[in-house]
C-alpha cells in the first residue's frame, strides 16, 4: 500500500517512545510505502484535494533515522491510505483538515481516524458519551458553576477541552487562596469551556492508557504513574510508564466503548482509566505503543497495521 502519514515534522519525532515512528516502522517492515506531510500542505484546487507529500525511508540509525524524496504534489486519491497522526491542539486548523479528510473519503480514500470522528469526538467531552463509566463531571465556562462544583466534591481537576499532555491541568480545593485566579486563567474570564472532574485518588496507582485498536481493547496498557509532588501522570508531565495487563474492569469499559469507536470509523483510540473511571477517549493521535512494546513481547504495531490493512481490503 502508498500510506500518507499527517503529522507534526519528522525532526520533532523522539523515535525512542513515538507511536507514529513504531506505526511507520512496521509498516516498511511489510513492504508498504511511506509518504509523510503536514496538514498546512493538503490544498483544494480546480475541484481535486491534493498534497504536497514526500516519500519516506527509513533508515534504520538513531539520529538520521529517516530520508525524504523531493516534494511532490498529487491527489489524495493516490494513497490508499491516509493516517493522521498530528498532535492537538484541535484548532480551526485541524477543523478544516478533518473537513478535507471528510472530501477524500466520499472520493474513497481511507482516512484513519476519519474526519466526520475527529469532528465528533472531542477528546474530554467524548466522555459524555459513556456516562455509567465516568466520575462525576461538570462541563461550563461560568466560575460560578465551577466554584460551586469544587466546593460539593471538595477535590477536583480542571483542565482545558483542547490541549494534550496534561498541559494547563489544575488540582483546585474550596480553601485553595488561588482558585479564583485559577477559574479566571483556565476559562480566560469566562471565554472559554472547561471540563471539571471530581478527583480520583487512585491517581497514585497511575493513569492508565487503554489502548482501542479496531473496536478491541489491546491485552496491556501503559499506567502513566505521576513523577514525585505531582498530580498528573502524563508521560509529557514527567509521568513514568508502566506496562500492566489489563483488569477486569478496564477490559469491561474498553469491550463496552470499543464496538461503538469501531461503528464511528475510529480505529485506534486510546482511553484513558483512573480507577474504576474513564476519563478521557483520545482520538486524534493516541500514543504508548513503545511503553508496551518495550515492556512486554506484545507487538502493538502490528495490530495496528493489521487492522489498517484489513480496512484497506488488503
Amino acid at each position: 500500500m502508498r500510506i500518507l502519514f499527517i503529522a507534526d515534522p519528522l525532526e520533532h519525532f523522539k523515535i525512542y517512545k513515538d507511536t507514529t515512528f513504531a506505526m511507520m516502522e512496521e509498516a516498511a517492515r511489510r513492504g508498504h510505502a511511506l509518504s509523510f506531510a503536514e496538514a498546512r500542505e493538503l490544498s483544494v484546487e480546480g475541484g481535486r484535494l491534493l498534497v504536497d507529500a514526500r516519500g519516506v525511508t527509513l533508515t534504520g540509525e538513531k539520529a538520521a533515522w529517516y530520508k525524504l524524496s523531493d516534494v511532490l504534489r498529487q491527489p489524495l486519491t493516490a494513497f490508499n491510505a491516509i493516517v493522521m497522526r498530528k498532535d492537538p491542539p484541535f484548532d480551526m486548523e485541524y477543523l478544516y483538515a478533518s473537513q478535507l479528510f471528510t472530501l477524500a473519503e466520499a472520493e474513497g480514500v481511507p482516512v484513519f481516524t476519519s474526519g466526520q470522528a475527529l469532528r465528533d469526538f472531542n477528546e474530554k467531552l467524548a466522555i459524555l458519551q459513556f456516562p455509567e463509566w465516568t466520575a462525576p463531571t461538570l462541563i461550563t465556562g461560568q466560575a460560578h458553576r465551577l466554584r460551586a462544583f469544587v466546593k460539593q466534591h471538595q477535590d477536583v481537576i480542571l483542565k482545558p477541552l483542547d490541549s494534550m499532555g496534561g498541559d494547563s491541568i489544575f488540582r483546585v480545593r474550596p480553601d485553595d487562596p488561588n482558585l479564583s485566579v485559577i477559574l479566571e486563567t483556565i476559562t480566560q474570564r469566562e471565554s472559554r469551556t472547561v471540563m471539571a472532574q471530581r478527583y480520583i485518588p487512585e491517581i497514585r496507582d497511575g493513569d492508565k492508557r487503554i489502548l482501542v485498536i479496531d473496536g478491541k481493547p489491546v491485552d496491556y496498557c501503559p499506567a502513566r504513574i505521576p513523577a514525585a509532588g505531582e498530580t498528573r501522570g502524563n508521560l509529557a508531565a514527567g509521568g513514568r510508564g508502566e506496562a500492566r495487563p489489563l483488569t477486569a474492569r478496564d477490559r469491561e469499559i474498553a469491550e463496552a466503548i470499543g464496538p461503538e469507536l469501531r461503528r464511528r470509523g475510529i480505529l485506534l483510540a486510546g482511553l484513558d482509566v483512573i480507577g474504576n473511571y474513564l476519563t478521557e477517549v483520545n482520538v486524534t493521535s493516541p500514543t504508548c505503543f513503545r511503553e508496551i512494546m518495550d515492556q512486554t513481547e506484545l507487538n502493538v504495531a502490528g495490530l495496528y497495521i493489521d487492522a489498517l490493512e484489513r480496512a484497506c481490503g488488503q
